[in-house]
């Protein structure tokens, strides 16, 4: 007789064996739900705690400038040099909305340039710096840096979970772009058609999935601590159909220009009367922050302290047609505020205070409308000038309607949001954050090109000179935006503003 192996045990009940070993029940996809669960829950608290910090920063302010309107003359050239200082060195990625950091992020793969532009002290630094723009009046929003912070968070978290591939972590800093948009703005779907349409701008079932997980977790503990509430209060407004549609034209157009318009401002192109402006900001930074944070001020003084902040309290009461609202010159009174406060080069976003300026240019367009609900043409141009500024239409019109709870106006905000976005092109044919994005990646591609050139060993001529290819050197690291050093391996990352 021989001895043979004992046949291998059955389970005995075959269709639980299969059910175990379904996909579901994988170690790695567990893995991957704990990180994202813990991730949203951790971004969720961070963009909470990051807007209960942001209002009292900017309460301090309020309470400083009561005891004098001409206190910003002096405090707020010296905080804007002191920031445009910090933020020369490793800080830099802190500068800007925080937006084009991470759509370049999920354009170029490296892992050196990832962790500088996600790491951890850098999305700290990111609130930290806000925070104190913000509180000396600084004409910036906290959304953007929330979205900048949510990738950095899910980007480390996935990062420690074992998810380092290039592919795997480009899934994570979309998923957190989602979760900090939404969570700053308590607007779950605007969070996913934010990362769709901005971040990603494309749709692939592979992260949908994360994307909806990221934004449902970091919903429930928004709402579980926040409660459910809409950011600019439910506005019971309405377009009827016939000469009130007039104001989707009207809004579309002038909010879609004067958005296309600040665009093209903030990006500071080579070329014209705005190359000068960012020919002077690279030579000085410091002293060009300080001018910007005087100008603020002045502005300050002329508006009767209104343009300063992220604009929440004076685009609330339009929208909500309150007794007292700033006036009719607000809104291109903070259109100017938001510019010099971005050419500051300091952290801060754009999405808050383009709100307040669609609000305020609604406001004057309504005084052209007799008969037309004052309200519902401010809820346009809100949505129509923040379309104009980002390019991004449709995740213009779902914040509009969730931030004010309203459905009704839900065709009339798309129609002028696609309106606005087509006068937009006009000055900015390229969406404002995938321009600083696409100059960071070329600017990128080609400081790594310069390096592996210096790098690679000289081969011996084999021709003579007069036949030889003349190439031209690459510039010496500086950016398309400021004509700032760009990021070689090691060193400091391009100006992301």
């Amino acid at each position: 007789m021989t001895d043979s192996q004992p046949p291998s045990p059955r389970s005995s009940n075959p269709r639980l064996q299969a059910l175990l070993g379904h996909e579901f029940f994988a170690p790695a996809q567990w893995k991957r739900r704990l990180a994202l669960w813990i991730g949203a829950i951790l971004v969720a608290l961070a963009a909470i705690m990051f807007a209960k910090a942001s209002d009292w920063s900017f309460h301090l302010f309020q309470k400083m400038i009561s005891y004098g309107a001409w206190i910003p003359l002096v405090v707020t050239p010296i905080v804007f040099a002191g920031l445009a200082w910090a933020t020369e060195g490793k800080l830099r990625a802190t500068r800007g909305s925080g937006i084009p950091q991470v759509i370049g992020t999920l354009h170029i793969e490296d892992e050196g340039f990832r962790a500088r532009m996600l790491a951890l002290p850098i999305a700290v630094g990111k609130m930290v710096l806000t925070l104190i723009a913000l509180g000396v009046g600084a004409s910036i929003g906290r959304e953007g840096p929330t979205v900048h912070v949510g990738a950095g968070l899910f980007y480390t978290l996935g990062r420690r979970f074992g998810f380092t591939d290039p592919k795997a972590a480009s899934r994570f800093i979309l998923a957190g772009g989602a979760a900090g948009i939404a969570a700053a703005f308590n607007t779950p779907l605007a969070g996913v058609v934010f990362a769709i349409e901005e971040l990603a701008g494309t749709f692939e079932h592979r992260f949908s999935g994360l994307l909806l997980t990221a934004v449902i977790v970091g919903g429930v503990v928004s709402l579980g601590i926040m409660g459910n509430y809409a950011y600019f209060g439910e506005v019971d407004a309405s377009l009827p159909l016939g000469h009130a549609w007039l104001a989707v034209l009207l809004t579309g157009i002038i909010g879609g220009l004067l958005g296309g318009l600040f665009a093209r401002l903030i990006l500071l192109s080579r070329r014209g009367p705005l190359a000068y402006i960012g020919r002077l900001r690279s030579h000085a930074p410091v002293l060009f922050a300080a001018g910007c944070g005087l100008a603020l001020a002045v502005l300050g003084l002329a508006t009767h302290n209104n343009i300063y902040g992220t604009g929440y309290d004076q685009a609330r009461a339009f929208v909500q047609e309150a007794a007292t609202t700033p006036g009719q010159g607000f809104g291109i009174a903070k259109l100017l505020a938001n510019v010099v406060s971005y050419w500051a080069g300091i952290p801060g976003g754009i999405f808050s205070p383009a709100l307040a300026v669609g609000a305020g240019l609604g406001h004057n367009i309504a005084t052209f409308l007799p008969g037309v609900p004052a309200a519902a043409v401010v809820l346009l141009g809100m949505s129509a000038y923040l379309s104009g500024v980002t390019g991004a239409p449709l995740t213009s019109a779902v914040i509009a309607m969730e931030l004010t709870d309203n459905q009704d106006m839900v065709i009339p905000i798309m129609a002028a949001c696609l309106l606005a976005r087509a006068a937009a092109s006009l000055f900015c044919p390229t969406p404002v954050y995938k321009d600083f994005a696409e100059r960071m990646v070329q600017d990128f591609e080609r400081q790594q090109a310069a390096a592996h050139a210096k790098a690679a060993p000289s081969p011996r001529p084999t021709a003579e000179p007069d036949d030889l290819e003349v190439v031209k050197p690459a510039p010496s690291g500086k950016t398309s935006a400021y004509e700032e050093q760009a990021a070689l391996p090691g060193n400091t990352p391009p100006d992301p503003s």
